[in-house]
C-alpha cells in the first residue's frame, strides 16, 4: 500500500485504549514506522518539537484538550498529513473549523474500513505534500541560480566593461570551456570580482 519506498512515521494521539488497539494493527511495521502512541496533547507538543512525522492521527478529545488546535497548527506549520476523530456530535462544528486549514475530520464511532481509508488518503496527502514541497525547492534553486547569475553579470558590466549580453555569453561560455554549470561558472566569477 506505500506509496514510497521508506515506510511513513506516524504519531497517534489517543488516550482510548480501545481505540488504540483497533487502530495499531492498520499500521502494518512494512509501511508504517515508526508507530509513535502518546495519550495527550502536552506529550504530543513535546514530542513534535523533537522529530517530524509524516501522518499524525488526533483521537478527541483528549485528558488536557480536544486536539483540535494541535491539528491545525500541524497543518499550517509541518508537512504532516493530519486526521482528526471527532465524536459524531461535534463533527460538523469541528470540521467546518479544522477542514480549510487541512484537516481530514473523521466522525466516531468508526470502524477499521473507513479507518483503512482514512489512512490511504492521509499517504496521498502526505505525497501530493512532499512532491510540492520538491517543486517549491526546485523553483527556489531556480531563482537563486537566477540571482546569482545577475550578481555576476553585473559584476562584468561594471569591472570588464561588457554589455548585459556579452556578460551573459562570457558566463555561458567558462561554464562550457571549465565544464561546470552556468551557477559554478557565476559563483567563479562573483569571487574573481569580490576580490577586486
Amino acid at each position: 500500500m506505500v506509496f514510497q519506498s521508506d515506510p511513513y512515521s506516524v504519531l497517534l494521539v489517543s488516550a482510548s485504549e480501545k481505540l488504540n488497539t483497533s487502530v495499531l494493527p492498520l499500521f502494518p511495521g512494512s509501511d508504517f514506522w515508526p508507530v509513535t502512541v502518546v495519550d495527550s496533547l502536552s506529550r504530543a507538543r513535546r514530542l513534535l518539537l523533537q522529530q517530524s512525522y509524516d501522518l499524525v492521527v488526533v483521537n478527541a478529545p483528549l485528558p488536557d484538550g480536544m486536539g483540535t488546535d494541535l491539528a491545525m497548527k500541524l497543518c499550517a506549520e509541518t508537512d504532516a498529513a493530519v486526521a482528526l476523530l471527532i465524536r459524531h456530535e461535534l463533527y460538523e462544528e469541528v470540521n467546518a473549523k479544522a477542514l480549510p486549514d487541512g484537516v481530514v475530520v473523521v466522525s466516531k464511532p468508526t470502524n477499521s474500513q473507513l479507518l483503512t481509508q482514512v489512512i490511504r488518503g492521509l499517504c496521498a496527502m502526505r505525497e501530493r505534500l512532499r512532491s510540492v514541497k520538491q517543486r517549491q525547492s526546485t523553483v527556489e534553486e531556480k531563482m537563486e541560480e537566477i540571482r546569482r547569475m545577475n550578481q555576476a553579470k553585473w559584476l562584468l558590466i561594471e569591472h570588464e566593461g561588457l554589455t548585459e549580453q556579452e556578460a551573459h555569453q562570457k558566463i555561458l561560455r567558462e561554464a562550457m570551456e571549465r565544464r561546470v554549470t552556468k551557477l559554478d561558472a557565476a559563483e567563479r566569477i562573483i569571487q574573481t570580482h569580490a576580490k577586486t
